[in-house]
């Protein structure tokens, strides 16, 4: 990890494209692995919508000046309760250091965040290692059909029509008290 370096570019109209090809990859081939082949996650629509949102910035995620990989992020300015909304590196680039060299050059670029959260889906092992073991997030809820979250931002990110989402972790990391 030590000698890799990333660095992060908002993405431009022109990048949107291929970044939601390059993430809809990305997931897909974890979705394969458990469910088989689905429907493109997450959705065009979707990924527009993220694009859209005021408070979200979307990132390509720069090594040795390639794209690697990108993330969306939702910033609070008023509570900097964070948001990880989307986050991902190119299946030829894992378990190279990229992520976590990607996952500290977001926290350098919003060094204003009190926590960090995400929601990861419980099938994705490799996310529980990666955002535990080598970020440092704490899992702060297990949401399932017996337990939805009272946070309503959480169970919006639950969808029955797409496998594997009806379990997830609440993940948090708390930057500064």
């Amino acid at each position: 990890m030590s000698g890799i370096k990333v660095s992060l570019e908002k993405i431009t109209e022109a990048d949107k494209s291929e970044f939601k090809h390059k993430i809809q990859e990305a997931f897909g081939i974890a979705l394969a692995e458990n469910f088989g082949e689905t429907e493109p996650i997450p959705s065009d629509k979707e990924l527009e919508e993220d694009f859209d949102t005021p408070d979200n910035i979307t990132y390509n995620i720069i090594c040795n000046n390639k794209k690697v990989g990108g993330a969306i992020v939702k910033i609070n300015p008023k509570t900097q309760r964070n948001f990880l909304e989307l986050f991902f590196i190119y299946a030829g680039c894992h378990s190279s250091g990229i992520g976590l060299a990607a996952w500290k050059a977001i926290e350098a670029q919003h060094p204003e965040t009190q926590v960090w959260e995400t929601v990861p889906p419980y099938f994705e092992k490799r996310n529980i290692n990666f955002y535990v073991n080598k970020c440092g997030f704490h899992i702060v809820e297990f949401c399932n059909k017996h337990h939805r979250s009272h946070n309503e931002h959480y169970n919006q990110e639950w969808d029955k029509d797409i496998p594997g989402t009806e379990d997830f972790f609440v993940f948090e990391k708390i930057m500064k008290k």
